[in-house]
């Protein structure tokens, strides 16, 4: 049996009724768990993470956003998926925050699911990328100053828009890891600018040392206001689901 295709993407949660009936289930549970004065997402979070209440939480459709467009509808295969989920929902994520999506990609979904007709995504691994703490970590590991942290932080609203994409080529899925798991991208940009260097491209392409791996280099480059251009790159191995580093930041030279 042929496996389904890896998706490693990044964005928004949401969660939606399928139908009616599961509404009104939710508005009956929610009048019953009498919460606080409270607004309609924090209600709607705080009823639905009650144990009394994940018979709804597991019947609800869960929909991976990017820039508000549905994306995939995303299947739990497990019940610390639900937990994932539940904690993507809750009110608190500030604008460079994503919900990290591990999976597989399998059929269209049909229409009553929640009326949406995308692909379905199996879980296998779903986390949460909080973009300040991401940055605080950085700047205490190179014990660095704030303009460290302003470049390092420019670095990464830069590669956020560059994880705008379905996260299902291995191209897509190289930068997106590279977006929220290695730091060394955002320590190299912040040493760049110190230098009065700043990022002007990130590309992504098939790498010429593969043999019967997939490996994908992604090249960034940096160029100061005279118009001198440096390049580094990275070589992300995209072969099974978990993408990793295959080599550490070095110059980039065209052959």
């Amino acid at each position: 049996m042929k496996s389904l295709p890896y998706v490693y993407a990044l964005g928004g949660i949401e969660a939606r009724f399928s139908n009616r009936s599961m509404e009104m289930e939710y508005h009956q549970a929610a009048k019953m768990s009498k919460p606080v004065d409270l607004d309609r997402r924090q209600t709607f979070y705080n009823v639905l993470s009650l144990p009394k209440n994940r018979y709804l939480a597991r019947k609800l459709s869960w929909v991976l956003t990017i820039q508000g467009v549905p994306i995939y509808i995303l299947l739990p295969t497990g019940p610390e998926d639900l937990d994932g989920l539940l904690e993507a929902i809750r009110p608190q994520w500030g604008p460079l925050d994503r919900q990290v999506v591990v999976g597989r990609r399998g059929p269209i979904a049909q229409p009553d699911m929640c009326g949406l007709e995308v692909p379905m995504v199996l879980i296998d691994q779903i986390y949460q990328f909080k973009h300040g703490e991401f940055m605080r970590s950085i700047q205490r590991e190179a014990a660095a100053g704030e303009r460290f942290r302003d470049a390092a932080d420019d670095m990464s609203r830069r590669m956020m828009q560059i994880a705008d994409n379905t996260g299902s080529t291995d191209k897509h899925r190289a930068l997106n890891y590279l977006s929220v798991r290695c730091p060394e991208i955002y320590t190299k940009a912040a040493e760049e600018m110190q230098r009065d260097f700043s990022l002007t491209s990130v590309e992504a392409r098939d790498s010429r040392i593969r043999g019967s791996r997939k490996i994908v280099s992604v090249v960034f480059s940096f160029t100061n206001k005279n118009g001198t251009a440096e390049r580094y790159f990275v070589r992300v191995d995209t072969t099974e689901q978990f993408p990793f580093l295959v080599t550490k930041m070095a110059p980039f030279y065209d052959r």
